[in-house]
This record gives structure tokens, C-alpha cells and sequence, in this order.
């Protein structure tokens, strides 16, 4: 039992934190950043010393460190909030520091992975802040005989296939088509990708976790329990702590499969390649993933007009995709020249858009070709599109010419999966999800919200063929219209929360409110507690 003096004495350091993070907005950004780094280093175990993985503002290599990892330019501007510290984590020691020193002094934690928050949750708030980057926790290790692997969160998802295509040309994992995604936030968010109706998302295909609580201890499986384990698994790792890494349940997939990427526009029958594909797609052979993507165009002219590109992969032969196709899709008219073999990891540099034959060595640059500034938001789709909407919808496109809409299929094995088996929703009956795409390159705010405001028209052009009730959105595509957090409250929570996890919200509120009762763990879009 304690004595009286000892309970005393801890109830009184319980009472001083409890100030400070109660007063901490009122002290000066300086004094909080003092104060955090003195618990950093005195909290930091001396086998790893964290001094290395610190970055102040006045330190030299603070910018870079920032922007290495910002992949939308709307978040790099002058005026663009800055993080008091960022702690780019060599150990998971220093994870558990910085977890329990931002909690003590009342600073708030943005973790980052990849940087591909398309609204910069995992960099930037409103308040003071630090940036726990994980970029150099990046170790991969495949066990192909037991088919698994283990993937620290900051791992991008090319170098987890480069890692995987070394040591089998018949195994792969089920993930995003970027390779410079993040292995923490794209899984924790659900992992969406081309195998996904052969295989379900990447959170259908985890094993164990590894995550650094609100206590700064490290839970596997077991240890954090069934609950919190379900919720990291589409919830987004964030809203309940840091994930570390990933066991991940390997794929098999032929040594031979094939790809396209063909465009039809309109004056070629792309209204009627259109509408077949949303018609029998969801219920095509599962091997089978068309990705069809929709823009504004020319004709020949001259005049405005749609097009249609349809990307592929088909997880067998040449023969058999034609076969599929010719008796599904005939409109498409797909010639066997349009179509090429090749090993499933040479189809992840085609689907990077990588030029065909470039070594899978591609994959493990970190660096984008060209970052832009960007706006994304996204929809599904459960009711057949008729054709007099689709042709609405060229219209729409044409009107928006800037803004693209890429359709991604369902059914398969994303039918057959629960809509709670994980937070993930989105499931049986969903025919193909949609994202709409503004980029440009000129960082001024008047463009910024001419082309913003472009995808929003566009998405409200959309509004009578998506869901209703709610209009269902996906976490990964990160949304600030669909709703956000000013006071962290379970009523503004909701408002997003059903968007992205329809009944699945309450469950994950439970869990947060379990597991970060003080609702530590926050940003804009986070999971609140009751």
C-alpha cells in the first residue's frame, strides 16, 4: 500500500499535469517545446539516445525533414502551422518517449507515415503541436514458409513488395497501387487496392499489430485485446495510439497475370463501355480488377468531349482475360495487343506507372515525381447508373473539366466479408467506389478554391446515383467536407464518423473511450470518446 505522504505526493503531481494540460494553450509555444524536450531526453533510454532524431525550428535540417513528407502542396506554404519539434522515432523507445512527454506537457501528436494525408492531418494543426515521423522505422521481414511477413509503419508499401518479390515471384500482399504510401496509416485506414476482390483490403489480411498506447507501452495482439485490434484495423491507427508494425498474411498469386490500360471516348462507344462495366463488373470473375477512370478530353474536332480509360489487372493468362471480356464487356472492343503478360511485381511498376521493363529497384525510391496541390473526395455506388445518367455525367465532367472521377469495383471476396468483421464498412452491395481528383500547380488561394471548388461541384453533380443515408465516404481519401472536429466532441465526431464507418462508429467510440478516455490521440477527423 502506499503511504499517506506518497499518495499525497501523487496526488499532487496528478493535480499539476492536469494544469498544464488544462492551461497549456495560455503558455508560450517556447516554454512547451523547453519543457518537452527536457522530458525527452530525460526519459530516453541511454542504449538509444534520442538527441539524433530531434528537430527543432532552428535547426538547419528542420525544413527539410518537415517537406520531405508533405505530399500536398497546400499544406507547404509560409503560413501552413509548423510543428514546435518534430521526432523522426529511430527506435520505438523513442516513440514511447514522445508519446508520454507530448501527453505530460499538454502538446499535441500528429503521426506521420508516408505523408499521404490528403488533408495533412498527420502534419499540421491548429494548435501547438510536434510531428512523431516514423519514416526511419522501416524494417521488413518476409517468412515465406509460414506466409507472412512483419512491416514496420514506416515501410512504404513499394518497398513491402520489393521486400516480398525478392523472395517469391508467387507471393504478393494486397495494398494500395502508390508505392510510396505508408504502411501505418494506408492499413490502419483499410488499405485499398487492385486484389482487393480477389483477396479483400490489406486490414483483411493482418495477423498482429505492434502499437504504442496513451501509457507509452507497446501492445501486440494479445496484450491490447480483440477490441482495440479490430479498431485498428480501418479505424485509423491515430485516433488510439502509434502503431509500430504489421504482421501481414501473405497472398499467393500466379507466376503469369496481365494488365491494360486502353482509353474509348465518347464518339468511340466509351458511353457504352461505361455502362457495361458498372453493370457486370461486381460480379466478373474475381481475378479480375478493371479500374475505370473518367475525364474531360478533345475529340477529333476539337470540340470537348469524355474519355474513358480502363486499367486492368487480371490475375491469369492473356487467353482467359480476353475470354472475360469479349463476353462481358464487348463494347470495349479489347484488342490482345492492348494487353500484356508479365510477373505480378512487374504489374506493380505498371500500375505506378513506371515505363515497362524498369527494375523493381523503383520501388523503394521515396520520392514522388511531382508533388502537387490537390483536393480528393469520394462516394459509392450501389444502384445501376442509367444510361441518360451517365450521360449526365459526361456532362458534369465536361463542365469540370480539371477534376477526374476514378472508379474502383467491388464484389468478389469484398461481398462475402462482414460489414464489422473490421471498421471498414463498405462491403456487400457496394458496386464500385469513386474519387475525385483535383490537382494543380500554381499554390495561390483564389486557384486553390476555384479548383476545390471544382471537385465539389462535381461531387454534387453525383449526389443521385451514391449512397444516401449516409453518403458513405472512405477514410483513406481523406475529406474535410464530410465533417471535422473543432471540440472533439461525440455529436461533431458523428458526423464524419457514420460517413466513413456507418454502424461501425459506435463500436469504435466505445473502443476509443476505453483505451484514451482524455482523448489524447486527436486530430480533425479523429474517433471521439462518450
Amino acid at each position: 500500500m502506499l503511504s499517506s505522504s506518497s499518495s499525497s505526493s501523487s496526488s499532487s503531481i496528478l493535480i499539476f499535469f492536469s494544469l498544464i494540460l488544462v492551461f497549456s494553450p495560455w503558455l508560450s509555444s517556447a516554454t512547451l517545446q523547453q519543457s518537452f524536450l527536457q522530458c525527452l531526453i530525460s526519459n530516453s533510454q541511454p542504449e538509444f539516445p534520442i538527441s539524433d532524431a530531434i528537430f527543432t525550428p532552428n535547426n538547419s535540417s528542420f525544413l527539410p525533414v518537415l517537406n520531405s513528407y508533405i505530399r500536398n502542396l497546400r499544406f507547404q506554404t509560409p503560413t501552413t502551422p509548423k510543428p514546435l519539434v518534430i521526432i523522426a522515432a529511430k527506435h520505438r523507445s523513442h516513440v514511447q518517449s514522445t508519446v508520454i512527454c507530448a501527453k505530460r506537457v499538454g502538446l499535441q501528436i500528429r503521426i506521420r507515415s508516408g505523408g499521404h494525408d490528403y488533408e495533412g492531418l498527420s502534419y499540421v494543426s491548429q494548435q501547438p503541436f510536434i510531428i512523431l515521423d516514423l519514416f526511419n522505422l522501416r524494417a521488413i521481414n518476409v517468412d515465406i514458409p509460414t506466409e507472412t511477413a512483419w512491416v514496420e509503419a514506416g515501410a512504404t508499401m513499394g518497398e513491402l513488395y520489393y521486400a516480398i518479390a525478392k523472395q517469391s515471384k508467387v507471393h504478393a500482399f494486397p495494398g494500395g497501387i502508390c508505392p510510396t504510401l505508408g504502411a501505418g496509416g494506408h492499413i490502419s485506414g483499410g488499405g485499398y487496392g487492385n486484389m482487393m476482390r480477389k483477396f479483400g483490403l490489406s486490414v483483411d489480411n493482418i495477423l498482429d499489430a505492434e502499437i504504442v498506447n496513451v501509457e507509452g507501452k507497446i501492445l501486440n495482439r494479445q496484450q491490447m485485446g480483440e477490441d482495440l485490434f479490430w479498431a485498428i484495423r480501418g479505424g485509423g491507427g491515430g485516433s488510439f495510439g502509434v502503431i509500430l508494425s504489421w504482421k501481414i498474411k501473405l497472398v499467393q498469386v500466379p507466376s503469369t497475370v496481365t494488365v491494360f490500360d486502353v482509353e474509348r471516348k465518347i464518339e468511340d462507344g466509351a458511353t457504352d463501355v461505361v455502362w457495361q462495366w458498372q453493370n457486370v463488373m461486381d460480379k466478373l470473375d474475381e481475378n479480375l480488377f478493371i479500374r475505370l477512370m473518367l475525364h474531360s478530353s478533345k475529340g477529333k474536332n476539337g470540340q470537348k468531349t469524355g474519355k474513358a480509360t480502363l486499367v486492368a489487372l487480371f490475375l491469369g493468362p492473356l487467353e482467359k482475360l480476353m475470354e472475360i471480356i469479349n463476353q462481358n464487356i464487348p463494347s470495349l472492343k479489347l484488342q490482345k495487343e492492348e494487353c500484356i503478360e508479365m510477373n505480378w511485381i512487374e504489374s506493380v511498376l505498371f500500375w505506378a506507372n513506371f515505363e515497362n521493363g524498369t527494375a523493381p529497384e523503383a520501388l523503394l525510391k521515396r520520392e514522388t515525381p511531382s508533388v502537387q496541390y490537390l483536393k480528393r473526395k469520394s462516394d459509392y455506388v450501389r444502384e445501376p447508373i442509367s444510361k441518360e445518367g451517365i450521360e449526365a455525367i459526361w456532362k458534369a465532367i465536361m463542365e469540370t473539366e480539371e477534376v477526374g472521377l476514378t472508379c474502383n469495383p467491388y464484389g468478389g471476396r469484398m461481398s462475402e466479408i462482414s460489414e464489422t468483421a473490421t471498421p471498414f464498412p463498405h462491403r456487400a452491395g457496394v458496386k464500385f467506389k469513386m474519387q475525385y481528383s483535383s490537382n494543380w500547380k500554381e499554390g495561390g488561394d483564389q486557384e486553390a478554391k476555384e479548383e476545390m471548388e471544382l471537385a465539389r461541384r462535381l461531387y454534387e453533380a453525383m449526389t443521385p446515383y451514391v449512397t444516401k443515408n449516409p453518403r458513405e465516404a472512405f477514410l483513406n481519401y481523406r475529406d474535410i467536407d464530410v465533417g471535422s472536429s473543432s471540440h472533439w466532441s461525440l455529436e461533431e465526431g458523428r458526423v464524419y464518423g457514420e460517413k466513413y464507418f456507418k454502424g461501425n462508429f459506435e463500436r469504435l467510440v466505445n473502443v476509443k473511450t476505453k483505451v484514451d478516455p482524455q482523448n489524447f490521440f486527436r486530430n480533425e477527423q479523429s474517433i471521439p470518446t462518450r
